[in-house]
């Protein structure tokens, strides 16, 4: 039975949300749910986009910018600085329900304490134990109460292992305007750079698309770079890994989608960039790098074909991928140069992009998940 909450600490949604992809999507999320609520108060952790829209983070997500899984032991004392702040909130406070984002690594230690406290759990964005680790799912269903799903597979892979879990659509599809942004056309000469949003990524990748872009542009100079800056990188952080003598224009997160209809191509670190190029219709070549140890463990875990969540929708490679020791500037130049020769194979890409967009609902997935947070927050749950 769970624990009686006063009036006061009903109105308490504890969203947990880390890194770019899930800040964007928190932020969706807490407008979505003053809507129904204006009385509201969405606390925890997010980052800059959610703390623009009102939310009242106690931690801010750039502090938890750690990819792999060797790399989290250097930032172990901080991390664990931040559960206890979180613990002691939820203890404090008791929200209605606690909301948690992506970065199962981080969100699973939370779900433990929300389970302790008899607080419900809602997870938004879940996390992909149908690709890897397939045994967490065990741990679903014993510390998370409801799984809101935005991939259309999801929902039956766990409704099979028995968990409460409903597809309610992409959030992308909210804010890209696709009908408006597909009328604009690609530049033969614009090619796009998405180096990812964590720092150990960066650091790992943009030196290696720089080198792509300079062996592109050392053959055909009148080839131009957008290279697409997230929101927590700083301006000097890219500069101090680009090539200085190739031409780049630097574009803000916020600007992404109608810099991205304008390239003929993007060469990006794998994650939710790719999909959103998917859903632009933009072909893309992605690459995955890690430390070494993570990559081999990660290596013996990974259940699934692809890396790339477009080619997993779809069942085939549509976005060629690079991978570790792969993603070498020659062999990922050599295929831009071919894309470059050859536009016919870059049409062919952009055709079987055409049906994405049907695949992921019919629209208002953030409206949706903000629903069924909000039954939990009335106690219709």
């Amino acid at each position: 039975m769970r624990q009686t909450r006063s009036q006061g600490t009903l109105k308490k949604v504890f969203i947990c949300a880390g890194e770019a992809s899930g800040d964007m999507y928190g932020a969706m999320l807490v407008d979505a749910l003053h809507a129904i609520d204006p009385a509201l108060s969405c606390v925890g952790m997010g980052g800059s986009t959610m703390r623009a829209r009102g939310f009242k983070a106690l931690i801010h997500s750039e502090a938890l910018s750690v990819m792999g899984l060797t790399e989290v032991i250097g930032h172990l004392p901080r991390i664990l600085g931040l559960f206890t702040r979180m613990r002691r909130f939820l203890e404090k406070e008791r929200p209605a329900v606690v909301v948690l984002i992506d970065s199962p690594d981080f969100n699973f230690r939370v779900a433990k304490m929300a389970k302790k406290l008899s607080i419900p759990v809602v997870y938004y964005i879940t996390p992909q134990v149908w690709a890897w680790r397939q045994g967490r799912v065990k741990f679903l269903k014993h510390y998370v109460d409801r799984l809101v799903c935005i991939f259309p597979f999801e929902e039956p892979f766990f409704r099979k292992h028995g968990l409460d879990a409903t597809f309610v659509g992409h959030p992308l599809l909210e804010t890209m305007d696709l009908a408006t942004r597909r009328k604009i056309g690609p530049d033969a000469k614009r090619i796009g750079i998405l180096p990812g949003s964590r720092h150990k990524e960066i650091a790992s990748l943009l030196p290696v698309f720089a080198k792509v872009a300079s062996l592109l542009w050392a053959r055909d100079p009148a080839l131009r770079f957008t290279l697409v800056q997230a929101p927590q990188v700083e301006l000097q952080t890219i500069q101090s890994l680009w090539l200085q003598d190739v031409p780049v224009d630097i574009v803000p997160a916020t600007d992404r989608y109608d810099a991205l209809r304008q390239c003929s191509f993007v060469v990006a670190a794998s994650g939710t960039a790719t999909f959103e190029c998917a859903l632009l219709g933009v072909p893309t070549m992605l690459a995955y790098k890690v430390a070494f140890l993570s990559y081999h463990i990660g290596r013996r875990l990974i259940r699934v074909p692809f890396i790339g969540m477009v080619n997993l929708i779809l069942g085939k490679r549509v976005f060629p991928e690079f991978i570790q020791h792969e993603a070498t500037p020659q062999a990922m130049a050599a295929l831009g140069q071919s894309w470059l020769e050859h536009p016919d194979r870059l049409e062919l890409i952009r055709s079987e992009l055409e049906t994405l967009p049907a695949m992921m609902g019919p629209g208002k997935a953030t409206d949706r998940a903000a629903a069924i947070v909000a039954e939990y927050v009335s106690g219709t749950r």
